[in-house]
């Protein structure tokens, strides 16, 4: 039976293109009204300069616009969701509401306490899946049991994708546009960002594309060199990679799109190892969003309930140490180097995430999640599943983390992928008078080549020995599926 009226929840999913829940509710109603609401529960814990709030700020002023030339309207509210989306839908005396899938455990409890207040008000609340090909219990081991290791699902993963290569198909909005609700005669402006009560940030000053013209701005520059991306990711000095991650966060893009488009490249024999080695990182997101649906405890604990056992570094000292890692000020040139960029642009190289994490865990000796928080209140495109999933990852304590004793080495690591020393002296340009062999240990440099710049807070040999007696406590982890 069609829906008279219905409402569309727009939350990670910032678009009006390929959009599931926009096609389903127009599919199944005469009259569609569109919704974003500036979530104050989660607006209230940010600094008043956040990047992530400009990025969506702007991106909700793209899809506003292009509801407007598509003879639709969005609704923008500023409070709680629990009471804005069921207030809202009275008011609109709409019949149902639909949305998209969203993973993490408190959004669940968000929508499970919002549909049962449509419900009990005779309302219908509809969720679909958006976000990712493949979802929740959709890739199991030959078992039906979930996966833990990520090889095999990947695997799974790409042979579920060919029996079905379907799921890539588009969700077209344009059809049936006709039936999106106009914009009122009275309908208020958009709110500034001083409304919300915020200030700008440096994000136009990064020039960080923005809204679902950013995002395939980005995607079709990075289909030009996608090619090379399986070695030049792995460089931080150099455009190896999409730039995609925030447009992922806030759903700009759509990623059955992006898939079919690397799937197509390959039928094509074209892309060459670059579009595989793309793909598969893809395919990680989504087997940290699947691992996160499944075990929930991974928010604050360890996937691995063994490595809750580690007593890590406390008090003045250790805190002393974390301040000079978020600050940029170990005495490590590229770790130093990585967190002024995350601090200073509010992204860093996925290489560099994988040494800063290293060196806080095995190095420093001080929580995951301490450094997990730290990501979390700075990344542009902090996802908490993938940022969970990767601290869990470097610390060892998630599933198919690299090995307790696998320690990366500060300097070695900056002498492969830092080799010349261009993005150390991007960002600490007081060691631009040392040489390219000089740059990756500057204490071994005379000093007056590096006025400033602090000489190691530990060294790496030892801070080595001591991880793996920290570590002794952990029990070999069992093998996962």
């Amino acid at each position: 039976m069609k829906l008279t009226s219905s409402l569309v929840w727009l939350r990670r999913d910032l678009r009006v293109f390929d959009h599931v829940a926009l096609h389903q509710a127009l599919l199944e109603s005469d009259k569609v009204y569109c919704v974003f609401v500036y979530d104050t529960t989660i607006l209230d814990t940010l600094p008043r300069r956040d990047r992530r709030v400009d990025f969506i700020h702007a991106s909700i002023a793209e899809v506003a616009s292009e509801l407007e030339q598509m003879g639709g309207h969005l609704i923008v509210r500023h409070g709680d969701p629990v009471h804005e989306i069921p207030a809202l839908a009275a008011e609109l005396g709409v019949e149902a509401v639909f949305c998209n899938h969203d993973y993490e455990p408190q959004a669940i409890e968000r929508d499970a306490t919002v549909e049962r207040s449509l419900r009990a008000a005779g309302r219908q609340f509809a969720s679909y899946k958006d976000q990712v090909i493949f979802e929740k219990s959709e890739v199991l081991s030959q078992t039906g049991g979930v996966f833990s290791v990520f090889t095999p699902y990947k695997n799974a993963w790409l042979k579920k994708l060919a029996a079905d290569p379907s799921v890539l198909a588009p969700y077209n909005i344009e059809p049936h546009a006709a039936r999106l609700a106009p914009r009122p005669a009275h309908a208020p402006a958009l709110p500034t960002l001083a409304d919300l009560g915020f200030e700008p940030s440096n994000l136009s000053k990064l020039k960080i594309p923005t809204g679902m013209s950013g995002a395939s701005a980005l995607f079709e520059d990075f289909l030009s060199r996608i090619a090379d991306y399986n070695v030049a990711r792995d460089y931080p000095a150099v455009k190896g990679p999409s730039y995609l991650s925030v447009h992922f966060r806030f759903g700009t893009l759509s990623v059955r799109h992006l898939v079919r488009t690397i799937v197509d490249l390959q039928e094509r024999g074209a892309g060459g190892e670059g579009a595989a080695v793309w793909l598969s990182e893809l395919i990680w997101r989504e087997f940290y969003a699947m691992i996160l649906f499944h075990n929930p405890h991974v928010v604050g604990t360890s996937y691995k309930p063994a490595y809750d056992a580690i007593e890590w570094e406390t008090g003045p000292e250790a805190d002393q140490m974390f301040d000079a890692w978020c600050e940029g000020r170990t005495g490590y040139p590229l770790v130093d180097a990585a967190m002024l960029q995350i601090n200073q642009t509010g992204w860093m190289h996925n290489r560099l995430r994988m040494v800063v994490a290293s060196f806080l865990t095995k190095d420093l000796g001080i929580d995951w999640r301490r450094g997990e928080a730290y990501f979390a209140l700075h990344l542009n495109d902090f996802d908490l599943a993938s940022n969970n999933g990767g601290w869990q990852w470097a610390s060892s304590s998630g599933c198919d983390a690299q090995p307790y004793f696998r320690i990366f080495n500060p300097v070695s690591q900056s002498e492969k992928f830092d080799g010349e020393g261009k993005f150390i002296r991007r960002y600490l340009p007081q060691l631009k008078e040392l040489s390219n062999k000089e740059i990756h240990a500057p204490w071994l440099a005379p000093r007056l080549l590096a006025p400033g710049y602090p000489a190691p807070i530990v060294k790496h040999d030892e801070a080595r020995k001591r991880t793996l007696e920290r570590y002794e406590v952990v029990k070999k982890p069992s093998t996962g599926q």
